[in-house]
């Protein structure tokens, strides 16, 4: 096979692959503007007969008993208080295990990273028992906290900070810098790559979460927005229209977020495949 028919059969691969991800996409989307009855009555078609915004209007400020534009205002505060949570800790515990001299330094971390061989539905029950005991059950902490150290991402910014060389510690510690110092104002500007890729994996993951808020939320008007949708859904079982389009509106952010930083999304491939060390 010549590199021609290898390119073409590629093109046609992937042509395939997006119009399976995006003909439901745009579906559902079409499927917010369209009236419940005429849906029901006509079936499966492409193009609302009568196009109405009744079902954005009801599932945002005419459902009390499922207000999704609490849950989504609960899903940003989560999603970006973990956000910058994460990078924080990533940052700072990934500096320790790669500049800092400290004894059983190496051992810790691989103890560290032999805890990913864990499935984290083994956390389950004894995380639910500290959030617990801790009064943070019902409460943004309890979706916040417990992903603020991930340690994957402490790998990826490890062996990323690896890469940076070391005589820039060396200079700025002979110029009276201390190790905070060092890390705030030469590591840390240097990470900015590493850490935009976890920022935007950590803001999806969070945003995107539906197990864990499932256990701790039990409170209706403190839900994020994922866990909700199974409310909505038991609500609207037999309303497409409004399942739906509740559906579309949870997906907005991830969409702009990734719509606006493909360029990261793209870097983050090479970063978790090739890192640097």
């Amino acid at each position: 096979m010549n590199n021609r028919a290898a390119k073409l059969i590629s093109f046609f691969f992937l042509l395939v692959m997006a119009f399976i991800w995006i003909v439901p996409l745009v579906y559902t989307f079409l499927t917010s503007f369209k009236n419940e009855a005429d849906l029901q009555a006509n079936g499966f078609t492409i193009l609302p007969i009568n196009w109405v915004m009744t079902n954005y209007q009801d599932v945002l400020f005419n459902n009390t008993s499922a207000p999704l534009a609490k849950w989504f205002m609960n899903s940003l505060i989560i999603s970006a208080s973990q956000t910058i949570l994460v990078v924080v800790v990533v940052s700072l515990a990934a500096f320790g295990y790669s500049r800092l001299k400290f004894r059983g330094r190496n051992a810790l971390f691989l103890f560290l990273m032999a805890t990913m061989m864990f499935p984290s539905v083994v956390n389950l029950i004894p995380l639910y028992k500290m959030i617990d005991s801790l009064g943070w059950v019902n409460s943004y902490l309890a979706a916040i906290v417990p992903g603020a150290a991930g340690v994957f991402n402490i790998f990826l910014v490890r062996q990323f900070l690896n890469g940076i060389p070391r005589e820039f510690d060396e200079s700025a510690r002979v110029d009276g810098a201390s190790d905070f110092q060092i890390f705030l104002k030469i590591i840390l500007p240097l990470l900015r790559p590493v850490l935009t890729v976890v920022a935007l994996f950590t803001f999806t993951g969070a945003w995107n979460d539906f197990l864990w808020p499932s256990i701790v939320f039990n409170d209706v008007e403190k839900m994020p927005i994922t866990p909700g949708l199974q409310l909505i859904q038991g609500m609207y079982q037999l309303d497409i229209a409004h399942a739906l389009t509740a559906a579309l509106i949870a997906i907005i952010p991830t969409f702009i977020l990734y719509l606006f930083t493909q360029k990261y999304f793209v870097e983050s491939l090479s970063l978790s495949s090739g890192v640097k060390g």
